[in-house]
């Protein structure tokens, strides 16, 4: 059964009907959320609640441990929580399995990705009646003025509208990133309750006219010229390395949809104008032109390239500049020569 996210934040208490639950998408940030809104229900139902994480791969690397956990009663409470990240179809044999024998003491909660729509995991939850899928697309604006806002108050802060705009930006739909940038604010104000847009411009490594958005667009169309005047400010500036590599994963992660999507359909500019979370109407064209440069699987390969270009980031922080460069480089290069 499919539940939106604002009906289970409205519905909390619903949630005891069903012990089966996924969620999946690319706004980590509402997953945690989803996830925490689950379990917290659950506990507060049952005080003595066993709560076990486990990755996709430890379950493929032993099956029968992850039966044993599901079919066995809780050591520690009289429920039990199995939370399982990064999920795909890899495991759909065995959570349907587990479905079938229904054991009433554990919860499943399920976590994935974009999950395509002929995926047999996000099938079989939106269809079954005693599970729930929930869709995590990323936040619209409205949605972020309100965690801000909130946050915010609960610190005592004020900033100007303009200010909090420009976090909401900076976030790139991500209420994790969001409250990632909403933290620094927190820990410079200390004792001072108002800042000003310049102090936030500061604390957020804001570059003058040009905003990590735009090279990041600019990157994957490969258009070097923009780029090269762009790198050339950003290079002379402190640089969040991971920030901007999760900015260019999420727009990667937005191209694979639109891609897996059009797969099904001929018109591409109807799949841009009904996509959501919406696309801005000045970024259309900028993303019909970064459609027809990359395909699935250089996407795909892409995503893969950013998770080792943190790592060697995090790895060498005395050369983590020219290491960054260097790989968004080889991306408008090629970007480039395809277009």
């Amino acid at each position: 059964m499919i539940i939106k996210s604002y009906e289970i934040q409205k519905n909390k208490s619903n949630l005891l009907k069903y012990n089966f639950f996924l969620v999946y998408g690319e706004n980590i940030g509402l997953k945690k959320d989803i996830n925490e809104i689950i379990k917290s229900v659950i506990q507060n139902e049952t005080n003595d609640v066993e709560v076990i994480s486990l990755y996709q791969e430890e379950i493929l690397e032993n099956k029968q441990n992850f039966y044993d956990l599901a079919y066995s009663g809780s050591l520690f409470g009289s429920k039990k929580i199995i939370k399982i990240h990064k999920a795909t179809d890899k495991i759909f044999n065995e959570i349907s399995d587990i479905y079938s024998k229904h054991p009433e003491s554990i919860y499943l909660i399920i976590s994935s990705d974009i999950l395509e729509k002929k995926s047999k995991l996000r099938n079989f939850f939106e269809k079954e009646k005693k599970t729930i899928c929930t869709p995590c697309y990323l936040d619209g604006e409205r949605d972020l003025e309100n965690i801000a806002t909130i946050e915010l108050k609960k610190n005592n802060i004020k900033l100007p509208r303009e200010a909090i705009n420009l976090l909401i930006e900076k976030s790139n739909s991500d209420r994790d990133n969001l409250r990632n940038e909403i933290k620094k604010v927190i820990s410079y104000s200390l004792n001072k309750k108002t800042l000003d847009i310049n102090e936030i411009k500061s604390l957020i490594n804001f570059s003058g006219d040009y905003k990590v958005e735009s090279f990041i667009n600019e990157c994957l169309s490969g258009n070097l010229t923009q780029y090269k005047k762009i790198i050339s400010e950003l290079y002379m500036g402190a640089i969040n390395h991971v920030l901007m590599l999760r900015i260019l994963g999420a727009k990667i992660h937005r191209l694979l949809k639109i891609k897996q999507q059009n797969n099904s359909s001929n018109n591409i500019d109807d799949i841009i104008n009904t996509c959501k979370p919406p696309i801005f109407w000045k970024e259309k064209p900028v993303v019909r032109k970064q459609l027809n440069i990359w395909d699935l699987d250089d996407l795909k390969k892409l995503l893969g390239e950013i998770n080792n270009t943190e790592l060697m980031c995090k790895k060498n922080p005395q050369i983590s500049n020219a290491i960054f460069f260097n790989f968004f480089s080889e991306i408008c290069k090629k970007a480039n020569n395809i277009s």
